[in-house]
């Protein structure tokens, strides 16, 4: 049985925010290119997570997980360089990461997963792979990929308006290369969020790259991470959630998250308010993605008109997102109009109850989680534990706020 009701409800109390999933990603493949061992404190166990740390492992890390602790001694520290195969689960930053960093190694690696991961396009890597003259076999929609050989130093040319996590993948690998790269970002650059992040974690396990204003990255080869030990600080993605919660009328105290943090997803505070305070509410989705669909929640309940902007990557997320939220927001009520790459949102006093489709999206079953608590009647999740993926323990939490649960077997 996975499907849920949900009993319309105030929440009040306490949370403590998870780990920051983007951190621990790049926190744990820095420690398994560390010469050495690295302790990472404060991880969330959560799929995309596990493919992370199974990818490490398939490349030869030694890693000892003791409840929330994470010991990792680096691929390096291993003499076995065998072929081997990486599954991504349905995680597409490990899968985006993991293609260059696993051609630091001249073995034949495969990518396996599920879901839409297969649908998900790789043509970045593919190109730099046809100009390097690297042997690779794909199969359509499915990911199944293996690539022979190894990455060279070199000059790459990539778009900016593509999905940030190409670009990380290629920031933690040309370090350890034996020549000196380049990365020049040929339109304007999306989600630079997401790249402060990369480069602070590599800083802080002491890769120096030169960032000449996010139109180009200078890296020079021959570095070497150096091992260390580090605290995921939390993660406001999934505290977007909770504050969303807020904003619709209930009172958490959402603890753990750092106020300097460089987390892209940071941006909840700032869209919050532009709901509350602004006559003109438009909501440009561009460095904020993963909040897009919870944010949804808040502009269907606000009064006037919402526009949410530049969201036509939410379409090739583990869902269509902007199709997925539009409709099922609609079921109960709401009022979307549903374009190519934004959402035109009316807003209504409440939201009605009824059957709701997570659409096996961790952020869509959260986001009608957080839609239940403004609605009249119950509203009943289908597949509602697809959030483990990314937040395992976020039904736990969400009762433990005085949300009302129950299994329910009806789906309609």
């Amino acid at each position: 049985m996975d499907n849920i009701k949900i009993t319309p409800n105030k929440l009040k109390g306490k949370v403590n925010i998870p780990p920051s999933k983007s951190m621990a990603h790049r926190a744990i493949i820095c420690a398994a290119l560390s010469k050495g061992k690295s302790v990472i404190d404060n991880i969330d166990l959560s799929d995309d997570i596990i493919a992370t740390i199974s990818a490490v492992k398939s490349m030869g890390a030694e890693v000892i997980i003791d409840k929330r602790k994470v010991t990792i001694n680096g691929i390096f520290n291993s003499s076995s360089k065998d072929d081997f195969t990486v599954d991504c689960n349905e995680s597409g930053s490990t899968l985006r990461f993991f293609v260059p960093i696993t051609m630091l190694l001249n073995v034949k690696k495969t990518f396996i997963g599920k879901g839409n991961l297969g649908k998900r396009p790789l043509d970045v890597f593919y190109n730099i792979f046809d100009k390097q003259g690297v042997k690779y076999s794909y199969k359509k929609d499915i990911l199944n990929l293996t690539i022979e050989g190894r990455l060279k130093p070199d000059t790459f040319e990539v778009r900016g308006d593509i999905s940030s996590q190409f670009i990380t993948g290629l920031l933690f690998t040309l370090p350890l290369l034996e020549g000196n790269s380049k990365i020049i970002i040929t339109t304007d650059l999306e989600s630079k969020s997401y790249l402060d992040l990369t480069l602070s974690m590599l800083e802080k396990f002491g890769i120096k790259i030169i960032n000449n204003d996010y139109k180009e990255f200078i890296i020079k080869g021959n570095q070497e991470y150096k091992s260390m030990d580090y605290t995921v600080e939390g993660d406001y993605s999934q505290a977007a959630f909770f504050l969303s919660a807020n904003y619709l009328g209930s009172d958490i105290d959402v603890l753990g998250l750092d106020e300097t943090s460089l987390q892209g997803d940071k941006e909840i505070i700032k869209w919050l308010d532009v709901l509350k305070n602004s006559e003109e509410k438009i909501i440009d989705s561009t460095n904020c993605p993963d909040i897009i669909p919870v944010l949804t929640v808040c502009a269907a309940l606000t009064k006037g008109e919402t526009r949410i902007i530049n969201a036509g990557r939410l379409r090739i997320k583990e869902c269509d997102r902007l199709s997925a939220i539009s409709s099922e927001l609609n079921k109960l009520g709401a009022k979307i109009t549903e374009n190519e790459d934004n959402l035109v949102i009316e807003g209504v006093e409440e939201l009605n109850g009824g059957p709701v489709n997570s659409h096996k999206d961790h952020r869509i079953s959260m986001s009608m989680a957080v839609a239940s608590t403004a609605a009249k009647d119950d509203i009943i999740i289908k597949d509602y534990m697809c959030v483990r993926k990314s937040y395992p323990t976020f039904f736990e939490d969400f009762v433990s706020l005085g949300g009302e649960i129950h299994e329910c077997d009806i789906w309609e």
